[in-house]
């Protein structure tokens, strides 16, 4: 079983920045997949960014430019970096860990409202 901790959500402005984290009980290591997933109000939860054990980020296009998501090996968390924040980023931002077994494990969230 894996806990994860997401922080750093919160209200900006357009234009702004917010920097998320996500702190794992295991080590980061050991997953197939990690990374942030988001549900607008009223919508479906969507894919936002996801790092891989091997191999490249893998970001939606719509965050693509924007968003950066990062890894602190040492602290078993990662980041996402929210930059040039617009109304549509507004959600609940929720970390994901996929396991070498394909199953998922999720965060309670961090709401993200951007709005002047």
């Amino acid at each position: 079983q894996v806990q994860l901790v997401e922080s750093g959500g919160g209200l900006v402005q357009p234009g702004g920045s917010l920097r998320l984290s996500c702190a794992a009980s295991s080590s980061i290591f050991s997953f197939n997949s990690m990374g942030w997933y988001r549900q607008p109000p009223g919508e479906q939860r969507e894919l936002v960014a996801r790092i891989f054990r091997f191999g490249s980020p893998d970001y939606a296009g719509s965050v693509k430019g924007r968003f950066t998501v990062v890894r602190d090996n040492a602290k078993n968390t990662i980041y996402l970096q929210m930059n040039s924040l617009k109304p549509e980023d507004t959600a609940v931002y929720y970390c994901n860990w996929n396991d070498t077994f394909g199953r998922d494990y999720w965060g309670k969230g961090t709401l993200v409202t951007v709005s002047s």
